[in-house]
């Protein structure tokens, strides 16, 4: 059997990934998600393509919609997204209004119901807590609200990756995971990757 699997999101996804050959992965969570699916599932010819984009919001996934999701026509997307659409409006806290944000979102999920066949794993934003970013959760809680709406909807598989890395935390130090509460150390990357391949399967065993 073989999978087409599409990573997609911001410098979470992208991670220093290749912007000549997307099959170099980066190292970021996304080497770590391929590397545990191989292993657990040898008989399968993945092809992992990572398409992140450092920087990105949904709105620039919904630019580039058709042709970084439907021209691809993967059997699998996962999409990681949404920190940014915080981030890049905390500094006066002008926060995207909660309804742009969904629709912005909606529309990358409905195109690809509508214009494939690929089964949809979203993973939750999530905030390690560090000082001078706390604040952003003002915004993130109400935006990991609408994204987990929107899986009941549309996703197949949803990672709620927040309350996870939170549990996580208990007896270890959360800095550990993403020293700037946003972006992944390799401690965090494995973390992450793990989790992925295990929510992953419930996609990839009905597919068998």
């Amino acid at each position: 059997m073989k999978i087409k699997l599409l990573f997609q999101g911001d410098s979470i996804t992208d991670a220093g990934r290749s912007f000549e050959d997307p099959h170099i992965l980066g190292g970021g969570y996304v080497k770590y998600a391929a590397a545990y699916l191989q292993q657990a599932y040898p008989q399968v010819e993945f092809e992992f393509i990572n398409l992140g984009i450092s920087g990105n919001q949904t709105k620039d996934l919904v630019a580039r919609l058709q042709k970084e999701f439907v021209d691809v026509q993967p059997d699998i997307v996962s999409i990681l997204i949404g920190v940014n659409d915080v981030w890049h409006h905390a500094g006066d806290r002008s926060w995207i209004p909660n309804e742009i944000f969904e629709e912005r979102y909606r529309t990358v999920l409905q195109a690809i119901k509508e214009k494939t066949s690929a089964k949809i794993m979203m993973l939750e934003p999530f905030l390690i807590p560090v000082e001078d970013k706390l604040y952003f959760r003002e915004d993130l809680y109400q935006k990991i609200e609408i994204e987990r709406k929107l899986a009941r909807e549309y996703a197949d598989v949803y990672l709620p990756t927040d309350g996870l890395l939170a549990s996580a935390f208990i007896g270890d130090e959360p800095t550990s995971y993403a020293a700037d509460g946003v972006h992944p150390t390799d401690k965090g990357a494995e973390f992450i990757g793990r989790l992925y391949c295990e929510y992953m399967k419930k996609i990839i065993d009905k597919m068998e």
